[in-house]
């Protein structure tokens, strides 16, 4: 019998390494349902001490929010971050936020939102794999009565076919 060692790359692959630092905090679920999402930018955001702690208790909420360009620049509206409890000083729950992006996205972002009935939605609020809070924003156009109608279909549908390829 042969007891030579196996090539490097014949080895059993590791188990890739789940990121503790990465965490998703909030998800607006309803974005993309009365929404049509073309294209998403990730931003980086600007909170107080009080609101990263709060964050890291996972006690906000970005379903209520929207984010628009002001003077060049980009906020983030009406979002809640609950108030910290051992904190001295807090935060107001649902104040204006700054967020981060790029002179360039931030002219491509202006021009999309110029178009008719075009907006800009929060997706996903979280922690990137530094730990630094992120939110994933979504250029969207909002959707009419038939077109919800016709994905909540296709979604019946599609549970539909799993089960029934499930059961044969």
């Amino acid at each position: 019998m042969d007891r030579r060692p196996l090539p490097h790359y014949m080895h059993a692959m590791a188990k890739p390494k789940t990121d503790p630092n990465y965490k998703v905090i909030a998800e607006n679920r309803r974005a993309r349902f009365d929404y049509a999402i073309e294209d998403d930018l990730e931003c980086g955001i600007i909170l107080t001490g009080s609101e990263v702690k709060s964050l890291r208790e996972n006690t906000s909420n970005v379903a209520e929010s929207y984010a628009a360009v002001e003077n060049g620049e980009l906020w983030l509206v009406n979002s809640y971050i609950a108030p910290y409890e051992r904190a001295m000083f807090g935060h107001e729950e649902r104040r204006r936020r700054k967020l981060l992006a790029s002179k360039k996205e931030l002219a491509r972002l202006w021009n999309e939102t110029q178009r008719k009935g075009m907006t800009l939605v929060p997706l996903v609020l979280y922690f990137n794999h530094k730990g630094i809070a992120k939110l994933k924003i979504g250029i969207a156009k909002g959707k009419k009565n038939h077109d919800k109608r016709e994905t909540e279909a296709k979604r019946d549908w599609n549970r539909q076919k799993q089960r029934l390829l499930k059961q044969s």
